[in-house]
C-alpha cells in the first residue's frame, strides 16, 4: 500500500490510519487477495503496533489480485537462444529448399554420366578431364589437351569419340601437311569436264587433330574458320561442317624441336584447355595387369548418337543464370584485363564460353541452375589459355594458371538466395 517502506533493517510504522486497513475472504482459488493473518494478530482490527509489523507477510490492493509467481529460470547464453529459434523455424521450413530437378536435368544427368562413365573405361582416374571434354562437346567447342608424351591424350580423345555415334577422323599434323590436305581441295574431274570438291578430313563430327603444333602456321590458320564458323570456304563457294561439331587438338609442351606455337587468335578458338597428368599408384598397377590391353580406346563402344548431343545442347541452353552469376563472370574477366601481371586479358569469347560451360557443369550436376561454384570450377581451363603474362611474371616463374587462381581468390563471390 502507499505510505509503507519496506527495507532489509525492519519495517517502519505505516502512516495510514489503522482502519484503513482490511482484510477480505479467501476467494474461492484459495489465493489470498489481502492481508494474511498470523498467530499473532489478535484481531484484523487490531491496531498496527511495531512488533505485529513484523509478522506482516504481505500487503496488497484489494483490487489487484496477485497473479501467482513463476520459479525463475536461468538466463540463455544468445547463442543458444537464436539457435533454438533457428530449430524451431527449421521445424517449420521445407525439408529441401532447393528446388527439385526438371525431367529434362534429369535426362540431361543421365546421359551425361553415362557418357563420362563410359570414357572412364578408357582413361582410368581421370574425371575431371573426361567431364570437361564431355561439357565442351555438348557447348559446341573445341578442346586443347597439353601434357607430356604417354599420358593419354590421344586415348581420351578417341575414347570420347567411340563413345558417341557420330563420324570421326583423325588428322596427324606433320610440318609437310597443307592446307588443303585438311579442308579439302576443289579439282578438275576428266571425265565429267568439271570442277569438283573434294571434302578433306576436317568433315567430321569429331576430328583429333593430334600434334597440332607439329604444323607450319599455314596449315594451322585453316582450322580458324571451321572452328568459329562451322563452315569451310573453298575458291568461294562455303561448305558446313556436320552437326555436332568439334575438335579435339593435342600438342606436347616439351617438345620444341620442329614445332611451331600456336597463334594467339587460334588459342582463343578453344573452349577448353585441360590436362590429363599421370594415373596415380593404384590405377598404375591395374593397367598394368591388362597389359594384354593394346587399345583401350577400342574396347567402348557408343553409348550416345548425334541427336542425343544436340538435345542435351538444347537443355542446357534452359539452365538459368542469375545476374550475380553473370556479375560474377563479368568480374572475372575484366580482373584479367586489369591485372598488372598479366599483358593481355581475357577477351569477350572467354566472358561466352564460361558462360556456356557453366550451364552444362550445372545440368551435369542435376541440377537446373547455376552456382558460383560452377563457375569457379571452369575459369581455370577456360581462361587460363586466354591470357598473356608479361615479361617480368614470365621470367618470375608465374603461370597463367597460378594468375586464375588468384584472381578466383581475390574477386568475391555472389550469395545466392533459396529462390535460385
Amino acid at each position: 500500500m502507499e505510505g509503507t517502506l519496506l527495507s532489509t533493517r525492519g519495517t517502519l510504522p505505516l502512516t495510514t490510519p489503522p482502519a484503513a486497513i482490511q482484510t477480505t475472504p479467501a476467494p474461492s482459488q484459495g489465493q489470498p487477495t489481502g492481508i494474511v493473518p498470523t498467530p499473532n494478530q489478535q484481531s484484523p482490527h487490531t491496531p498496527m503496533t511495531p512488533q505485529t509489523s513484523h509478522t506482516t507477510q504481505a500487503i496488497s490492493s484489494p483490487a489487484r489480485p496477485t497473479q501467482p509467481v513463476r520459479p525463475a529460470q536461468p538466463a540463455q547464453p544468445l547463442q543458444e537462444r537464436h539457435g533454438q529459434q533457428g530449430r524451431a523455424a527449421q521445424s517449420h521450413a521445407p525439408s529441401s529448399l532447393l528446388p527439385a530437378p526438371s525431367a529434362d536435368i534429369a535426362e540431361f544427368h543421365s546421359m551425361f554420366s553415362k557418357l563420362v562413365d563410359n570414357v572412364s573405361h578408357v582413361v582410368v582416374g581421370k574425371e575431371t578431364p573426361i567431364r570437361q571434354c564431355a561439357a565442351a562437346m555438348v557447348v559446341g567447342g573445341h578442346i586443347l589437351l597439353e601434357d607430356n608424351p604417354g599420358t593419354g591424350k590421344t586415348q581420351l580423345a578417341r575414347g570420347l569419340a567411340n563413345s558417341i555415334d557420330m563420324q570421326f577422323k583423325r588428322i596427324q599434323f606433320t610440318p609437310d601437311l597443307l592446307p588443303s590436305d585438311v579442308v579439302g581441295v576443289t579439282y578438275y574431274d576428266q571425265k565429267t569436264g568439271e570442277f569438283e570438291y573434294r571434302e578433306g578430313p576436317i568433315f567430321a563430327s569429331i576430328v583429333l587433330a593430334d600434334e597440332i603444333n607439329r604444323a607450319s602456321p599455314k596449315t594451322q590458320s585453316a582450322l580458324l574458320e571451321v572452328m568459329e564458323e562451322q563452315s569451310v570456304t573453298v575458291n568461294g563457294v562455303t561448305h558446313p561442317a556436320p552437326q555436332p561439331f568439334m575438335v579435339i587438338a593435342t600438342q606436347n609442351p616439351i617438345e620444341q624441336l620442329g614445332t611451331y606455337k600456336l597463334p594467339e587468335a587460334q588459342m582463343d578458338r578453344f573452349l577448353i584447355k585441360t590436362t590429363v597428368g599421370h594415373p596415380s599408384h593404384d590405377v598404375s598397377v591395374d593397367i598394368l595387369r591388362q597389359i594384354n590391353v593394346t587399345d583401350r580406346a577400342a574396347t567402348v563402344h557408343p553409348v550416345l548418337s548425334g541427336e542425343d548431343v544436340l538435345r542435351m545442347r538444347g537443355i542446357s541452353e534452359h539452365v538459368r543464370l542469375d545476374d550475380s552469376i553473370l556479375e560474377y563472370i563479368v568480374r572475372l574477366v575484366e580482373a584479367t584485363r586489369h591485372n598488372e601481371r598479366i599483358r593481355v586479358g581475357s577477351s569477350m569469347r572467354g566472358a561466352l564460353a564460361l558462360t556456356r560451360c557453366a550451364r552444362v557443369w550445372a545440368a551435369a550436376d542435376n541440377r537446373g541452375y547455376v552456382v558460383p561454384d560452377d563457375v569457379k570450377h571452369l575459369a581455370v581451363a577456360v581462361l587460363a589459355h586466354r591470357i598473356t603474362l608479361t615479361a617480368e611474371s614470365t621470367f618470375a616463374g608465374s603461370t597463367p594458371e597460378q594468375l586464375i587462381g588468384q584472381i578466383l581468390e581475390d574477386v568475391p563471390v555472389p550469395t545466392l538466395g533459396a529462390n535460385v
